[in-house]
């Protein structure tokens, strides 16, 4: 029997939320330039639906932005956004990158729906506070963060898939062993997990973790599903100025000043 993932917790709950009404349609794909520009805006595409709800995914697994790229957005304009959003868990390559932006779109709308506005974040690690000595976790290798951490006098650890960049670096290594991050107490990773269905095999080795943070663009899902397998909070992008965002990500110009980083942080058990 298949076990239960994350995309089928997280698609069973906005059906549910959606409830029997008519489903939300798909207004448009926005897509960053092609090839890509070399920076962080544009390495996200969104789709946007009838409400004006917006949700993005990363495009730079393999090909996904070339394929992107090929794809006819006109014929997505109209369609059912849940049924877009199964192919997360259902399809293939550059589809599940569409599906899951459909899961970040509705979930803003229901978010926006329920009145459900998320505090901002303070930091760009998610709210992680490390300490000297202490073992931290980052799954991926992203840079501008590497010196939040090792600032701090803690010992980084970044588990990557990439071999050639394994190896010791200036106050961190990169390992591709998973089993690195058994010892750590506080672990960082990206949305980016949830493209590549490494989530659940990131989280087994996060058992002696207090913390565990999830961070990015495309960290914009409901974030209770999260919540109940193990992340401590999400920290995502919460778009303010939708037209403004839109001009911004299709030209691969800076968006920040349409959005604000947030955080959203797993309620404390009674």
């Amino acid at each position: 029997m298949r076990a239960h993932t994350i995309a089928d917790t997280l698609l069973q709950l906005i059906t549910t939320r959606l409830g029997s009404g008519p489903p939300p349609r798909v207004r448009a794909l926005h897509l960053p330039p092609h090839p890509w520009n070399g920076t962080k805006t544009g390495e996200f595409a969104a789709i946007e639906l009838d409400s004006g709800a917006l949700g993005l995914s990363y495009v730079l697994l393999d090909d996904t932005l070339a394929a992107l790229a090929g794809v006819d957005g006109a014929r997505l304009v109209g369609s059912d956004a849940l049924a877009l959003a199964r192919l997360w868990r259902d399809g293939h390559g550059a589809e599940r990158t569409l599906g899951f932006a459909a899961v970040n779109a509705l979930s803003r709308q229901l978010m926006d729906q329920a009145g459900d506005v998320p505090p901002s974040a303070t930091d760009s690690i998610g709210g992680l506070l490390p300490q000297a000595g202490e073992h931290i976790g980052m799954v991926g290798f992203f840079p501008p963060l590497v010196q939040q951490i090792t600032a701090a006098g803690a010992r980084l650890t970044v588990l990557e898939l990439r071999a050639d960049l394994a190896g010791a670096h200036p106050g961190f290594d990169v390992t591709l062993d998973p089993s690195a991050l058994r010892t750590c107490t506080q672990v960082l990773m990206t949305s980016t997990v949830l493209l590549n269905d490494s989530l659940d095999a990131v989280l087994a080795q996060c058992q002696q973790a207090s913390t565990v943070v999830m961070i990015g663009p495309g960290a914009g899902c409901l974030p209770e599903p999260l919540f109940a397998r193990g992340i401590t909070a999400v920290g995502g992008t919460w778009i303010e100025d939708g037209p403004g965002f839109i001009g911004a990500l299709r030209l691969g110009a800076p968006w920040g000043r349409f959005a604000r980083k947030v955080l959203w942080r797993r309620p404390r058990a009674h």
